[in-house]
């Protein structure tokens, strides 16, 4: 055959053999994977990039007659249904016996599972066809990541039995996950609202079968019901001054404060330990659903060797007293959300693991933000920020720098 000419064409040439699949689960999986090509290399609103791409190949296929190009029509109508030409289409003259069940499948259970810490809920539904000619039970996956707010990968295999106990028995056998049969609804919501967000991404996350399974994961998802269920869409709201003040009390008071000696702490030390606390407090609020006692090793490790340096100008007080204050607030949080003691234990090790790397980037400045750097440099100039003056004064002097160095 010759070098195809248009996507299209490469399309067709792909799938010309879909018509001597087993199945209409093979063939929908050949539809998805063959439609990830075009969800990957979309530079923003990837989801309608495939919606308006099978739009247009069922536009220029519409007098194809040969069994594989109507087959793939069909697939495609299915696997996005609300794309332009769909309700054209019709199984060809030579369809395949299954071609009747594309896309005909009913949910037959959903559950979700997750890590006790919070970063990450993975929703399980499974569906089946609805005549047993379409193919085997099969199971959705979907990646939820809580600190980057995205959903981070989706997986669509059979048959769905092995791979939903296999969950059962990794979640049986571990202390720090969780599993639970899930609300349909609410697994459409949660997965849904952060998989819209990851469509946006520019760069898509490097691993898993996110692009490849994107089609056919969105086709399914949008089967289940689209009810008024319980879901915190929006971001928390922020904590106010007298919350967060009763808050710290409360911590100061607790049996971590003593451990690290922040109960003691007194003098100019009084400060740098509020600044710090201060700085913990900013950074849950970061999160879209913000909670202040949701600490693991990776938040610890978001803050600790990358926010805090990019958002916080430290002296040589508050960097020496912040990890100190972490380990105490990270403990406090996991008694308060009665976490495993193993949990506990592998956070505070974690962090103190952590430590030398913070005090590199400390002392190098390499991930201070620009804004950070120049208050960073105007403070080891002895500049008061707060005296308009001396601010002005320095600035003036230092335009040129500021200007050269991206400030």
């Amino acid at each position: 055959m010759a070098t195809p000419k248009t996507p299209y064409d490469a399309v067709l040439h792909a799938a010309r053999d879909v018509t001597r699949l087993d199945c209409a689960l093979d063939a929908e999986m050949l539809g998805t994977a063959l439609l990830g090509s075009v969800y990957a290399i979309a530079e923003t609103d990837r989801n309608t990039a495939v919606r308006e791409f099978v739009g247009g190949f069922l536009t220029v296929t519409s007098r194809r007659r040969t069994a594989a190009a109507t087959t793939i029509r069909a697939v495609f109508a299915a696997l996005v249904p609300d794309a332009e030409g769909t309700a054209k289409v019709r199984p060809g003259a030579q369809a395949p016996t299954w071609s009747g069940q594309l896309g005909r499948v009913h949910l037959t259970g959903t559950w979700a599972y997750g890590d006790v810490y919070g970063d990450q809920t993975s929703y399980l539904a499974t569906f089946a066809y609805d005549d047993d000619a379409g193919g085997p039970e099969h199971a959705l996956v979907a990646l939820v990541d809580h600190n980057i707010g995205i959903t981070k990968d989706v997986f669509v295999g059979s048959p769905a039995a092995p791979i939903l106990e296999q969950v059962r028995q990794m979640c049986a056998g571990d202390e720090l996950t969780w599993f639970r049969q899930e609300d349909p609804a609410r697994m459409r919501a949660e997965v849904g609202r952060h998989l819209a967000i990851t469509d946006e991404l520019t760069e898509l996350p490097g691993e898993g079968s996110l692009a490849t399974d994107r089609a056919l994961f969105g086709a399914r998802l949008a089967l289940l019901p689209d009810t008024d269920t319980t879901v915190d869409a929006g971001a928390a709201e922020p904590l106010s001054a007298a919350e967060r003040t009763e808050l710290v009390r409360r911590f100061l008071a607790g049996p971590e404060a003593a451990r690290f000696g922040l109960d003691a702490v007194d003098g100019a030390d009084q400060a740098s330990l509020h600044f710090c606390l201060s700085l913990l407090l900013d950074h849950a609020a970061t999160f879209p659903q913000a909670d202040p006692m949701r600490w693991s090793p990776a938040v610890a490790g978001l803050f600790l060797l990358d926010w805090v340096h990019r958002r916080a100008v430290l002296d040589m007080d508050d960097a020496a007293m912040l990890p100190r204050v972490l380990r105490a607030w990270a403990g406090y949080a996991a008694r308060q959300r009665a976490l495993p003691e193993r949990a506990a234990t592998q956070t505070d090790e974690a962090i103190e693991e952590m430590v030398p790397e913070f005090a590199r980037l400390y002392s190098t400045g390499e991930r201070r933000s620009p804004a950070t750097a120049a208050v960073a440099q105007l403070m080891a100039d002895g500049i008061d920020p707060d005296d308009p003056v001396a601010l002005n004064a320095w600035i003036e002097a230092n335009r040129q720098r500021l200007t050269d160095e991206g400030f």
